[in-house]
């Protein structure tokens, strides 16, 4: 019995969901945000299903392509109220802390040069691989990949280097 659209989409589902959520909380730096990424990428996905060729690619491009829209509003730069303010945490270890200043520089570039950060040094993909997710070329992914890292020197450099 051949497998039916519905039954690949919910294999490929249940094969990549981690690893999707992942990529997703490394483009928007929060956990709920990374579930609303991958819900929504792979809505659109299944509506494209039938003409998908490469799903990962097709849904990490989805997912790029949302979080850039959704960064692009307005509502989504403003600072969000909470109820609860959270209780102090002890220090984490010293390499702890040195990873969550350099992902905090990470999360403060431009949505764009964050999505080259995200797929090419966390997800080891080619900038071949980078350039088609994104729908532009390799000398593209190559110059937004050095302002990145230009902007991320500044930064850390600015300051005073990782504690």
């Amino acid at each position: 019995m051949a497998e039916t659209g519905a039954e690949s989409f919910d294999a490929y589902v249940a094969a990549r969901q981690h690893a999707l959520l992942r990529t997703a909380y490394l483009l928007t730096g929060d956990r709920h945000e990374a579930e609303d990424l991958v819900q929504t990428a792979l809505t659109k996905t299944y509506l494209a299903w039938s003409r998908v060729r490469d799903p990962d690619a097709y849904v990490r491009r989805a997912m790029v392509n949302v979080h850039i829209s959704w960064w692009r509003r307005a509502w989504r730069r403003e600072e969000r109220p909470t109820d609860a303010v959270p209780e102090p945490t002890a220090t984490p270890e010293p390499d702890l802390a040195d990873r969550d200043e350099v992902w905090a520089l990470v999360r403060s570039l431009p949505p764009r040069q964050r999505a080259v950060v995200v797929l090419r040094f966390y997800e080891d993909l080619t900038p071949a691989e980078v350039a088609d997710i994104l729908g532009c070329t390799a000398g593209t992914v190559a110059s937004q990949t050095n302002r990145a890292i230009a902007a991320l020197r500044a930064r850390y450099d600015h300051q005073g280097g990782v504690h």
